[in-house]
């Protein structure tokens, strides 16, 4: 016989945490895991964001109600028996690290809040945390949530009104704890990454993350009855069916507004949605930290570069109502706006067909895929979109600046934190500007930026800094790839091959990281010179390209074969072969011929820093500067 829910709502915490209640994590639960760079940090940005909504509504009720709030997940609990003057108790049956982590926020919010003096909204957010009544006093029943046996001493530690240093072993609920309270002291006291603007005063931002807190953070709370089997609906939550995605949500809205304005949306299915539903759709594949539906992605972007504004991924569903709902006020206007998905989307998928020889191709395979800066994607979608026909002159010139902007910021280590902003930026920029003038548009506004989140580097910084950056190490292989790959081509001139390139070539360093076994010098070389050259070995002018065969191969054999010979016990057809003959005879490329027919004799820190200068000089020609604001490099 099949357990029976018997309650099953999407709570905030003023509902789930009001009262005299506590929530126990059972001993056989896994103890707490969640870490700062998969689970806090994104919590607290969507917390965050939801706060600064609520900020610029101001006293707006209707723009209050739209800045909506953030959906947390779901959870089940498990009531236990009532005995009078006790806690309403309920045993965590399934979700007890975002259940934690609530209350720890929570916790972290209260004390921020009181620290900085605002009793008010303190008092209200610690009904959300404490059992106040005495007699749970130095009780776990204090606690609104106690949890697994092994995170009671940091979790007592971390939820306490006033504690020393922690004196146990390093624990992620003390962590979280000391991450929120930073971030939200910091929040609240006007603090904001460079590039972004601090959003009301402070009174308003403690009133709106007070509000968020208690009423705009949602769970759905699955309640079970003491005579349910709680393992048996754990082991059917976790293991059985197939997660709803937000296309689904969509697609349902769609066709629900369909038929209240008299669509013939028997026909809608073909015409606009049934390639959604294939597989291709709703493969899941990385985005960041998660893994995500393509539909789910696609429709995040599209809805980014139609609204010009950010849209996070639990957003998607509510964004897409409010933009759609207004524009789809009869058969014709809803069809309208299902046509131009349907072409946006077929733009989308058709990104990775792309030849490598089309600007819009090379812009996915470099920047999208590469560079893995998927954040671009709105601006690559609005640019290629056949619903905006802009002249293909005016696309290239777009996205050339944009992969230049990309390019050079990524290999001289700018920060790319406020790149989704940005790209929301230049899309506004757009509105109203005529298609023949697009590409001009996007070059002129990259040229203008001039702080340290958003400048285009210059020619003069390229050559500058370039040669100095450890980019081995820093910058992924898959990155340092694309950027020699174009290097090559920009090598060769008309007399060389045109030859494709495998796409598996490696990395492969020319003076190697291990220079220590065979390239030491006698007498060896001193702690600081031996720290520069292990510098300048990861820097652009020791990298080329090579097979994998090759680059195992290669080793960290000595330079000539003369060096090999007496250095290296080696048998075979390579006994007493360099590095350089090896190079030489195996590889085609342009980017390693010049080492090797310049470099007879060695291969030194002064040729390496020689080659950084003449591939950052080169790098400009297949990325040009801002135009303008800086002169050809000397």
């Amino acid at each position: 016989m099949e357990s029976e829910i018997v309650k099953a709502d999407a709570l905030n915490p003023r509902e789930l945490f009001g009262g005299t209640v506590h929530y126990e994590i059972p001993v056989f639960q896994r103890p707490y895991v969640w870490t700062e760079e998969d689970q806090w940090a994104p919590l607290w940005a969507d917390v965050r964001r939801v706060a600064e909504d609520v900020v610029r509504a101001a006293d707006d009720d209707e723009a209050a109600e739209r800045a909506g709030g953030h959906f947390l997940g779901a959870v089940v609990f498990k009531a236990k028996s009532a005995i009078a003057g006790d806690v309403t108790r309920h045993s965590v049956i399934d979700g007890q690290q975002r259940t934690t982590t609530l209350q720890i926020l929570l916790d972290a919010v209260n004390a921020a809040v009181s620290a900085r003096g605002h009793e008010d909204e303190a008092e209200a957010l610690e009904e959300l945390i404490l059992n106040k009544a005495n007699r749970f006093a130095g009780k776990p029943e204090r606690f609104k949530l106690w949890p697994a046996r092994s995170d009671r001493a940091a979790f007592e530690y971390a939820m306490s009104d006033d504690h020393g240093v922690w004196a146990g072993d390093d624990h992620l609920i003390v962590e979280a704890h000391q991450f929120f309270r930073g971030e939200v002291h910091d929040w609240l006291a006007g603090v904001v990454p460079e590039g972004e603007i601090e959003v009301g005063d402070e009174k308003a931002r403690v009133r709106a993350l007070a509000d968020v807190m208690q009423t705009r953070l949602f769970l759905v709370a699955i309640n079970l009855t003491a005579q349910d089997d709680d393992q048996v609906i754990f082991e059917t939550l976790n293991d059985r069916g197939t997660p709803l995605l937000k296309a689904d949500l969509v697609k349902n809205w769609v066709f629900q507004v369909g038929e209240q304005v008299h669509a013939d949306v028997e026909t809608w299915p073909e015409r606009f949605w049934v390639d959604f539903d294939d597989a291709w759709w709703r493969e899941e594949i990385s985005q960041g930290r998660h893994n995500r539906s393509r539909i789910d992605i696609f429709l995040q972007y599209w809805l980014t570069m139609r609204t010009r504004d950010e849209v996070v991924t639990e957003q998607v569903f509510r964004e897409f109502t409010n933009y759609a709902r207004p524009r789809m006020p009869d058969a014709a206007a809803a069809e309208k706006l299902l046509g131009e998905l349907r072409r946006d989307a077929n733009t989308f998928r058709g990104f990775g067909q792309q030849s490598t020889d089309s600007v819009g191709g090379r812009f996915y395979r470099r920047v999208v895929e590469a560079l893995e800066l998927a954040s671009t994607t709105p601006v690559l979608l609005w640019m290629l979109s056949e619903n905006h026909a802009i002249p293909s002159d005016q696309v290239s010139k777009a996205l050339a600046a944009l992969e230049s902007w990309v390019v050079r910021r990524t290999l001289l280590r700018r920060t790319m934190k406020d790149v989704n902003r940005f790209m929301v930026a230049i899309l506004s920029t757009l509105d109203d500007v005529a298609p023949e003038k697009v590409g001009d548009i996007v070059e002129a506004y990259l040229a203008i930026q001039n702080s340290d989140a958003r400048s285009w580097p210059t020619d003069a910084d390229v050559v500058a800094v370039l040669p100095q950056v450890k980019l081995y190490g820093n910058v992924r292989q898959a990155r340092l790839r694309v950027v020699l790959e174009a290097l090559e081509k920009q090598l060769r001139s008309g007399l060389h091959e045109d030859i494709t390139l495998p796409a598996d070539l490696q990395v492969e360093h020319v003076m190697p990281q291990g220079w220590r076994a065979y390239w030491d010098s006698n007498p060896k070389l001193s702690l600081e010179a031996a720290a520069e050259r292990d510098r300048l070995v990861n820097t652009i002018g020791n990298l080329t390209l090579v097979t994998s065969g090759l680059n195992g191969t290669l080793s960290n054999r000595p330079w000539t074969d003369e060096e090999t010979a007496a250095l290296v016990k080696a048998t075979g057809d390579l006994k007493g072969v360099g590095k350089r003959s090896l190079v030489s005879k195996f590889s085609l490329l342009a980017l390693s011929k010049d080492i090797v027919e310049n470099h007879p004799r060695a291969w030194t820190e002064t040729d390496i820093a020689g080659r950084s200068e003449q591939l950052a000089r080169a790098l400009c020609q297949v990325w040009p500067g801002p135009p303008s604001l800086s002169p050809k490099a000397p």
